[in-house]
């Protein structure tokens, strides 16, 4: 029996859609933002800090707790999908934020809850995913147009950034907890989408 002739041909992949981030000096002014000389500024900074400066998931950074982060090491247990764990660099920026967040963390409010737990909203409770959310969204929109104004923006930019600056891809999906290295090669696209970009403006020819 012959095959239908449609079986043969092969359905058109779907164009994945490349991630929002923010480029550098973006990230820069996103940063100096917060009144770090507040608790709760402190607790913003320290948040974006973390957020930019491990690339972890809202999930993960909500999980957080004082007991994995190693501030002698500048290194942090992650917990991902599936409950894996990783071990993956805090930052010396990072670092700075979380001590100067742990000193006037207790200034928060009166009852600080669950002492383990990283990050707390005034009420002393973990802090939701539409918290942080409204957070990274407020001091996103501040410095920069974005459509996206997540944490998860914050993510892709530690990423991006990180392949822009040659970083060895394996070592970026490590960094991200991907399962799959193909996950993580979007950003690979996002870096060529850049140059193509610079390339029109600048190049003589290039549009």
């Amino acid at each position: 029996m012959q095959a239908a002739p449609t079986a043969i041909v092969a359905s058109p992949r779907l164009e994945r859609r490349l991630p929002q981030f923010l480029e550098e000096e973006a990230v820069a002014e996103l940063l100096s933002t917060p009144d770090r000389s507040t608790p709760e500024g402190a607790r913003d900074a320290a948040i974006l800090e973390v957020l930019y400066g491990t690339g972890m998931r809202l999930s993960e950074l909500l999980a957080l707790r004082r007991v994995d982060i190693d501030m002698t090491g500048e290194t942090v247990k992650v917990t991902g999908k599936g409950s894996k764990q990783r071990i993956i660099p805090v930052g010396r920026k990072a670092g700075e934020a979380l001590r100067a967040w742990f000193l006037v963390r207790s200034q928060l409010v009166r009852d600080t809850g669950d002492p383990g737990t990283v990050f707390i909203s005034v009420r002393g409770k973990r802090m939701t995913p539409k918290g942080v959310n409204r957070l990274v969204n407020r001091y996103i929109g501040a410095v920069s147009e974005l459509h996206q104004r997540s944490p998860h923006v914050l993510r892709h930019s530690f990423a991006t950034h990180l392949v822009n600056r040659g970083a060895d891809l394996q070592a970026v999906r490590e960094l991200l907890g991907h399962e799959s290295l193909s996950t993580t090669q979007i950003y690979t696209h996002v870096g060529i989408d850049r140059l193509k970009h610079v390339y029109a403006q600048a190049h003589p020819k290039g549009s």
